[in-house]
């Protein structure tokens, strides 16, 4: 499977965000962003006029990047969130990247980053309603409980403890002692990153 492996914190500093790609360091004075605020390269400091493309590009890189999603993963959420009326699409970009399986245990505070959960995921350290699942894409709905798996519950206590985590959202129910979370609902809006423009995103792709 195709994945970026070159350093994380290029991406942020490229984007001029933070994109809590490495977890509890993103919090600290080590993020590459409080020390650097300017893009990576010989002409990070460079003042560059974007054009009306250039910022919908970069928009809709700094998401799919923050999710960790490669480019035909993306443009399938947003085929499929065109295809329904019952939400604007822009937002339901955002609610299925938010209802993926790795970003759910990354936001109920059992792994600190999504990486992380993507990789446990991958090695069947989590369980989908009782049965083990190794797809860190999986589309989770209101009411499916994620657990960790039996033999995996005193490696996830460990990361737990060495990654205090902020409260989750309010939209994801969240046990750490017993090790379980699920989605109440789908979140709304005002619950998620106010500084994504979404209709960048949906601009973008729409004249594609």
């Amino acid at each position: 499977m195709a994945r970026y492996t070159d350093p994380v914190c290029k991406l942020c500093r490229n984007e001029g965000a933070k994109l809590f790609l490495k977890g509890s360091r993103c919090y600290t004075t080590k993020c590459a962003i409080e020390r650097r605020r300017y893009g990576p390269g010989q002409h990070g400091q460079a003042r560059k006029k974007h054009s009306e493309y250039a910022l919908q590009l970069r928009e809709k890189q700094k998401v799919r990047r923050t999710y960790g999603l490669l480019e035909k993963q993306f443009a399938a959420y947003y085929k499929v969130a065109s295809a329904q009326k019952k939400v604007p699409t822009g937002l339901k970009i955002l609610q299925l990247c938010e209802a993926r399986l790795d970003n759910l245990v990354h936001k109920s505070g059992m792994v600190p980053s999504r990486a992380q959960g993507r990789q446990l995921i991958a090695h069947g350290h989590f369980t989908v309603d009782g049965k083990k699942v190794y797809s860190p894409s999986i589309q989770l709905k209101p009411g499916q409980v994620v657990s960790v798996a039996e033999n995996s519950k005193k490696l996830i206590k460990g990361i737990i403890e060495a990654n205090p985590a902020p409260l989750a959202p309010n939209w994801i129910s969240a046990d750490l002692d017993s090790l379980k979370t699920s989605i109440i609902q789908a979140p709304p809006r005002e619950e998620l990153d106010g500084t994504i423009k979404e209709a960048l995103i949906v601009e973008y792709y729409s004249r594609r």
